[in-house]
């Protein structure tokens, strides 16, 4: 599969266009943060929460104007300037979450949606898992979906989180939490740090 520095190497107008993507589904009238309002329903008031790979800060931003401390961390620039323009109540950075250390800590919640499993590097798939695992306060969770076909094969992602130390509370097909099944093209695994 396709990393994202690669994409955006490829393309230079890929950023932007993600971010408008993103900016006329709202306009419609598309709801664009049922992953977000999953994560605040999950979440105590006021919690530390890690959006890891958060783009544009789609689902940062929503967390922190519901009063949640957020963190949005993503590899692109051009989507962590949107994130800043538009949320400027969280705090966002560049980061590669394959190779850069997570700024802080003790996170009660780690979030990664829009498929950002999908676009790592497999070499950097271990330590993105390791890095999440690190920055998780104990018991903390971390929700992670992403779909099918994307280069990472369910059960190898589930394989290699288990590994780092995540322990697999939940599986979903959806974020609308309907049950994993074989088959299913769709993952949200739902960990927690023991």
């Amino acid at each position: 599969m396709t990393t994202w520095k690669e994409i955006t190497n490829n393309n230079p107008a890929h950023s932007e266009n993600y971010a408008q993507r993103w900016r006329n589904l709202a306009e419609s009238g598309t709801d664009i943060y049922g992953e977000a309002r999953l994560i605040d329903a999950m979440a105590s008031r006021r919690a530390r929460i890690l959006d890891a790979g958060c783009g544009q800060g789609r689902i940062g931003g929503y967390l922190s104007q519901q009063g949640h401390d957020v963190l949005g961390t993503d590899i692109d620039p051009i989507l962590i300037g949107y994130a800043k323009n538009d949320f400027p109540q969280a705090r966002w950075v560049v980061g590669d979450l394959s190779n850069d250390p997570i700024p802080e800590d003790n996170f009660d919640l780690v979030v990664s949606a829009g498929n950002v499993m999908g676009f790592l590097a497999e070499d950097g798939r271990r330590a993105a898992l390791e890095n999440i695992h690190r920055v998780l306060a104990l018991r903390g969770r971390a929700v992670i979906g992403f779909g099918a076909g994307r280069g990472w094969e369910f059960g190898d992602f589930l394989e290699t989180a288990t590994s780092v130390g995540l322990e697999l509370e939940n599986a979903y097909e959806s974020w609308e939490l309907k049950p994993f099944v074989q088959g299913s093209e769709f993952l949200v695994a739902v960990f927690t740090k023991q």
